[in-house]
């Protein structure tokens, strides 16, 4: 019997589902907002921590290639040195309470940035209405926060293409969810191929990689993933800057790191010609110093469609691993328990 208190694998597998309503919910909030002109912006930082600023990563990759205009995640506390009248600051939480994103919006305001605001309320949307600024809701579609990766990014999705800088978003999103929908079909099966992944890597600790950019984003992610719905120590990375350092670190005591690590490689349609062949390259040296090099393959139509599958397929398998060690996947003390030591509860 599976142990999952909070319907982690249940939220899993309604991920279209959250993806739809937060475009519909996203649509009609972005609908008569004061939005800021596209002229009047010259730069845009995304702030949030944990799957917020996930998140906020995933948005940068998919707007990347087309944004206009300079854009950066920012997942602490404050806000870059550049940021002044010409800066779009979006403030991202999932429950409105992350101390860091709260005294980031704060500090933007100050500094004369505009500052939307993406939140499930909490006092980051009582601030926006009371500093009468734009708030678009996070919808309450998952149990926590890492489980709501398309509640929080559909709105900012939304939000960039309105003023201008991310047009089509939302056939992108269209597509997304169209993915998401046969992915999630596939997962949902017993003898689905995340539940054998799970099941291969057994006790063993994962390490992610990908290539820059896209890959590399959906590769931390999965390393959340298996920190917190696993409780295992994970690892991720991204070529080609792996292959500069971190590759040379594989070079000795192969007897033991096959006996405890196993790679998993993300890959994606969108790759530079280079990456895919250091990829392809990295993948050949670690077959002889790990236990398994495991590649999975993103589908989807577009960039966004394949980022959103990759983290998909991340969740269920991370969940699966959790099943696999009789763990529960849902809570995480040890998060809260930091914020409390440190005064951020």
């Amino acid at each position: 019997m599976i142990l999952d208190t909070v319907g982690m694998f249940d939220a899993a597998a309604a991920f279209p589902e959250q993806l739809a309503r937060a475009l519909d919910v996203s649509r009609r909030s972005a609908d008569g907002a004061a939005l800021p002109q596209h002229e009047d912006i010259a730069n845009i930082v995304l702030v949030g921590a944990g799957a917020a600023g996930q998140a906020g990563a995933l948005v940068l990759e998919a707007v990347g290639p087309t944004i206009p205009v300079p854009i950066v995640v920012h997942r602490g506390y404050g806000v870059p040195n550049f940021v002044d009248g010409s800066t779009l600051v979006v403030a991202i939480s999932f429950d409105g309470k992350t101390s860091e994103t709260l005294e980031a919006a704060q500090d933007a305001l100050v500094d004369g940035a505009t500052v939307v605001c993406v939140s499930g309320g909490g006092e980051l949307h009582a601030w926006a209405l009371a500093n009468d600024l734009v708030h678009l809701p996070v919808m309450p579609d998952a149990p926590v926060e890492r489980a709501a990766i398309g509640s929080l990014a559909v709105p900012v999705l939304v939000l960039l293409d309105r003023v201008g800088m991310y047009p089509g978003a939302e056939a992108w999103i269209d597509a997304a969810i169209a993915q998401a929908t046969v992915r999630r079909n596939e997962l949902i099966t017993e003898s689905n191929f995340a539940r054998r992944l799970a099941r291969q890597l057994g006790r063993a600790f994962p390490i992610i990689y990908g290539g820059n950019g896209p890959g590399g984003t959906a590769a931390e992610f999965w390393k959340a993933q298996f920190n917190q719905n696993a409780k295992v120590a994970a690892f991720s990375n991204q070529v080609p800057e792996l292959t500069h350092d971190e590759i040379a670190g594989w070079g000795q005591d192969g007897d033991v790191t096959r006996q405890i690590f196993q790679v998993f490689m993300l890959r994606h349609d969108f790759e530079h010609p280079q990456v895919s062949s250091r990829l392809a390259a990295v993948e050949e040296v670690l077959v002889e110093v790990v236990g398994a090099v495991h590649v999975v393959e993103a589908a989807g139509d577009g960039l966004l469609a394949q980022l959103f599958d990759l983290e998909l397929i991340g969740q269920f398998v991370s969940l699966h691993a959790a099943v696999e060690q009789s763990i529960d996947p849902g809570p995480v003390p040890i998060v809260s328990e930091i914020a409390s030591r440190v005064g951020d509860s």
